[in-house]
């Protein structure tokens, strides 16, 4: 089992644990953190059968979800979560997600988070392309993106089918050798 333990600057990521749910229920069950997100508000059950989910994932291998708590290292509290799905078919080729505690937002910490994820899926994982796929209407998490380094590659037309209806996907992606030259 590949175990996560990633230290940046401001954040670190970790694989979840069970002691996590409470935290990451301050996430998945909270209206506003889910507001972009294509599912309604997780009870405290949902999110401790998500943590099982992870850590039954990550014992597989080749292991290809990571569900990993985003710390602050200097208050040691789970902040929010952070989501690497490596795809079956292209295993090259990886899927980012995260929340974060509405109480973190305006600070940078997404376009922190989404640097982290990159340089653990470059770096650690050894991919080639990482993507992620938000909502029309998040501009924090379009400028988070593309502040991170994220290409817009364009849309997806009625992608998801959100609590309200069908809404469209605006998709990023960052590629190791552009990342590389901005990064490393």
């Amino acid at each position: 089992m590949h175990c996560v333990n990633v230290v940046g600057e401001r954040l670190g990521l970790r694989d979840v644990t069970p002691a996590d749910v409470d935290a990451l229920h301050a996430i998945y069950g909270n209206r506003a953190a889910t507001e972009h997100l294509p599912f309604n508000p997780r009870s405290l059950d949902e999110v401790a059968g998500i943590v099982e989910e992870a850590m039954a994932a990550a014992a597989t291998e080749p292991r290809r979800l990571y569900l990993l708590a985003v710390t602050d290292p200097d208050h040691h509290g789970v902040i929010g979560v952070a989501r690497l799905h490596v795809e079956a078919d292209h295993p090259h080729s990886a899927e980012i997600g995260l929340g974060l505690r509405p109480d973190q937002w305006g600070r940078g910490i997404g376009t922190d988070l989404i640097r982290l994820l990159l340089g653990f899926g470059f770096r650690s994982l050894g991919l080639h392309r990482i993507w992620g796929a938000r909502s029309p209407a998040n501009i924090p998490a379009q400028l988070a993106m593309l502040t991170a380094g994220m290409i817009e590659e364009g849309r997806i037309r009625h992608h998801v089918l959100a609590p309200e209806g069908w809404r469209d996907s605006i998709v990023h992606s960052a590629i190791v050798d552009e990342w590389n030259s901005l990064y490393v």
